[in-house]
């Protein structure tokens, strides 16, 4: 891989192991105080307000179109422009972070990032999860059909099912622990009680951009030019009442009562020096035509890096750094992400700019690669220990789980940005 490339003039940009480099360049919404919203990219450790660098007149070569879709307080209008816009404005604020002659100009209209407001980066219209991981699948199947845990159509079609986007929150959000219906094994009646298997979802958050028309599709070919970036993102899951209500159509109340997204959405054009190979073993059924593709196979995999962290209360309480639980890689991914957006079309389903698609949780093929404690503690019979001698089987009140995410290495790195948030307790019923 040639990791060469051009510095920014911003130090911060430059050292070894930024998250944000001059090659990254991930989109995020932000405010200030009592300013309102606006369209930020992350450099170093500031954050360029793009609206700002529109009214100095540092992108009046664009298209009118473009120029608007920049001042916007969402991602949305920028989203639906499409690939030849997103590559415009890359090139451009590549060109005015990395040429001092554009310094003077550029230095005004950069932020802080430890003093702005997060937000999320887009108004999601519609969040579709995916299961693409083999691994998380195989493991969560053999606790509930030991005899068969996968089950015969997931090898042939990107399986997923409908979310809620109206809990979906970004990084920090604390929440409280759900209640639902909840059943013991042996019991006569269910009862309506507190969740007390939370779990967590190590996923990557996926975001369209340009759409198509109700009643066509999207091929292989053309996938990925309507996905605008990806995000880190994390899926919480009540085991309990999942168990009880997901045959037969699937979850309910288990997935939506809160998702949350790293604030920053990195574009695909950082992503490209990371593509690998994918495979499909030789053993497994191979894709139907509509989900296969040269180019899928030469480059559709990705190489990143995902890692889950805990903070216990008690951590806090001693000064203890959070704790890394597992860590995996999207490159293990059962299906690609051309594959999804391709699948999610064939039937003529449309698109809309800043819709989200959850990957599914991402787990490796050992068990300390899983993604979720529902795997590591084995349904909650094998507790984990950490350091300070505290053990989990799922998450427990005044946890707080960290999301990771990134390309490269300890010198060049294209980072995700990290999603983070602390449990309360819940409201009994």
């Amino acid at each position: 891989m040639n990791t060469n490339h051009v510095n920014s003039w911003l130090p911060s940009a430059n050292i070894a192991g930024c998250e944000f480099p001059l090659v990254n360049l991930p989109y995020a919404v932000f405010s200030c105080a009592d300013q309102p919203q606006h369209i930020g990219v992350g450099i170093g450790d500031k954050i360029a307000n793009l609206n700002a660098l529109e009214e100095a007149g540092l992108f009046d070569q664009f298209d009118p179109s473009l120029r608007d879709a920049v001042k916007h307080s969402t991602l949305n209008p920028l989203m639906g422009l499409g690939y030849a816009h997103w590559n415009a404005l890359r090139l451009r604020l590549t060109e005015l972070l990395s040429n001092r002659d554009f310094q003077d100009k550029v230095e005004p209209c950069l932020v802080d990032q430890s003093e702005v407001v997060f937000n999320l980066p887009c108004e999601i219209g519609d969040y579709t999860d995916f299961y693409t991981s083999v691994h998380h699948a195989t493991r969560v199947g053999s606790l509930f059909r030991p005899d068969n845990p996968l089950l015969p159509n997931y090898k042939w079609v990107p399986i997923g099912y409908h979310g809620r986007a109206s809990s979906i929150r970004v990084s920090g959000e604390a929440f409280k622990r759900p209640a639902g219906q909840l059943k013991a094994p042996n019991a006569e009646r269910p009862v309506l009680e507190l969740c007390k298997r939370l779990d967590y979802e190590l996923e990557l958050g996926i975001f369209i951009g340009q759409g198509n028309p109700l009643g066509t599709s999207i091929s292989m070919a053309d996938a990925e030019q309507h996905v605008f970036g990806v995000s880190m993102f994390n899926d919480w899951s009540a085991r309990d009442i999942q168990a009880w209500e997901y045959q037969p159509l699937g979850p309910f109340l288990s997935k939506n009562f809160f998702s949350s997204l790293s604030p920053w959405v990195v574009p695909m054009a950082a992503l490209e020096p990371y593509r690998c190979d994918w495979k499909r073993d030789s053993e497994d059924p191979q894709p139907l035509d509509y989900l296969d593709s040269k180019m899928n196979r030469a480059k559709g995999a990705i190489d990143i890096k995902l890692e889950v962290w805990i903070e216990t209360a008690k951590m806090r309480a001693d000064n203890q750094p959070a704790e890394r639980l597992s860590k995996s890689n999207f490159k293990d991914s059962y299906w690609t992400i051309a594959q999804m957006v391709a699948h999610h079309t064939v039937n003529g389903c449309d698109l809309k700019p800043g819709d989200l698609f959850g990957s599914g949780t991402q787990s490796g093929p050992h068990l300390d690669e899983s993604g979720s404690l529902l795997e590591l503690t084995t349904g909650g019979k094998n507790p984990i220990t950490l350091s300070n001698g505290e053990q989990r089987t799922f998450v427990e009140d005044g946890d707080r789980i960290i999301l990771k995410g990134y390309c490269g290495d300890d010198q060049l790195r294209i980072g995700l940005g990290q999603v983070e948030n602390l449990v309360l307790s819940g409201n009994t019923p």
